[in-house]
């Protein structure tokens, strides 16, 4: 408990940098939001109007204070093209951000766990050499052209599945399975492909440890060495690219929604830019980060779960 007090304390001052970083970032990019807001239908006074009401002529220092403020209880703001509260833009879609990487990260931990220990166990052999060529091929695929392709195939072309939108598990289960399926495939490819590395080069480590040479050496069955003495040794390292990419993948999935229409964080941050809606953009950021550090945590707390040998906050 101790460990995790002082995790959650230290990811306050994490958050709080983040604040500042981002506040930063927004801030010096080029464009007035009231004005990009306003279009052709520009008014000198209601546009000082609009300026004084979102708190935009008031010095950054005052703007960043009132921001810190009100997001420590909650209150992230207003945005400035909806009118409606950030809280409630992020809540609406995250879920959809949420069941996406979901469907991306269990497609990556599929494929890869099998495929890494069939690798690492074949090692050297031709099947060695397949699945190290493909997870080479994984990884180098850029997401954007991948989810294209993935389009053009299964909609286009065969007709088998809509292109883009989403639907929600709870409205429709079969709909979504379907509208999910690709965006996913186009996220876990490359986070299984990544994971599909580490898979076999952590398995191949433990392969030529001591206690595993000794399991062989008694005359063990090689399946029950290898599940029993491999590769819940193997988990360690693995659990922390694990994290990392789930992370990586609620934070970096800005593309695959755009390509999809996936009404999730991604595409609401990347419209947040496009009008420089800096409230709903802070917002979202800050959400992004709290995950991030969340699942940093969970990781963290795994290792101990995985190998009692670790102590978290202490000496092993």
């Amino acid at each position: 408990m101790a460990y995790v007090l002082h995790r959650l304390l230290q990811s306050v001052v994490v958050l709080f940098g983040v604040t500042i970083v981002v506040f930063l970032i927004v801030h010096l990019v080029p464009g007035d939001p009231i004005r990009i807001g306003m279009g052709t239908r520009f008014d000198p006074e209601v546009y000082d109007a609009l300026r004084r009401a979102s708190g935009l002529d008031r010095p950054p220092v005052e703007q960043y204070l009132t921001y810190v403020g009100k997001a420590a209880t909650g209150d992230l703001g207003v945005s400035f093209r909806s009118g409606q509260p950030v809280t409630h833009l992020l809540t609406a879609r995250l879920p959809a951000t949420v069941s996406l990487a979901a469907v991306g990260i269990l497609i990556a931990l599929l494929v890869s766990f099998p495929l890494g220990i069939i690798s690492a166990v074949k090692n050297g052999g031709a099947v060695d050499s397949v699945v190290r060529a493909v997870s080479q091929l994984g990884v180098s695929l850029p997401n954007f052209w991948l989810g294209m392709l993935l389009i053009l195939l299964f909609s286009s072309t065969l007709g088998w599945l809509p292109p883009s939108g989403y639907t929600p598990i709870t409205e429709d289960p079969l709909e979504w399975a379907k509208r999910v399926i690709m965006p996913g495939i186009t996220v876990g490819v490359v986070a299984g492909s990544i994971l599909t590395r580490y898979v076999r080069s952590s398995v191949l480590e433990t392969l030529s440890m001591d206690h595993v040479r000794t399991a062989n050496s008694k005359g063990l069955p090689a399946r029950l060495v290898l599940m029993r003495h491999v590769v819940r040794n193997a988990l360690v390292p693995v659990i922390t690219v694990t994290g990392t990419q789930i992370a990586a993948i609620l934070g970096g999935v800005i593309v695959v929604e755009v390509v999809f229409a996936w009404p999730g964080l991604g595409l609401l941050v990347y419209d947040a830019v496009r009008a420089r809606d800096y409230p709903l953009l802070q917002g979202a950021v800050l959400l992004i980060a709290v995950i991030f550090l969340l699942v940093n945590l969970v990781v963290d707390l795994l290792y101990a779960k995985v190998d009692p040998r670790i102590q978290l906050g202490g000496e092993q």
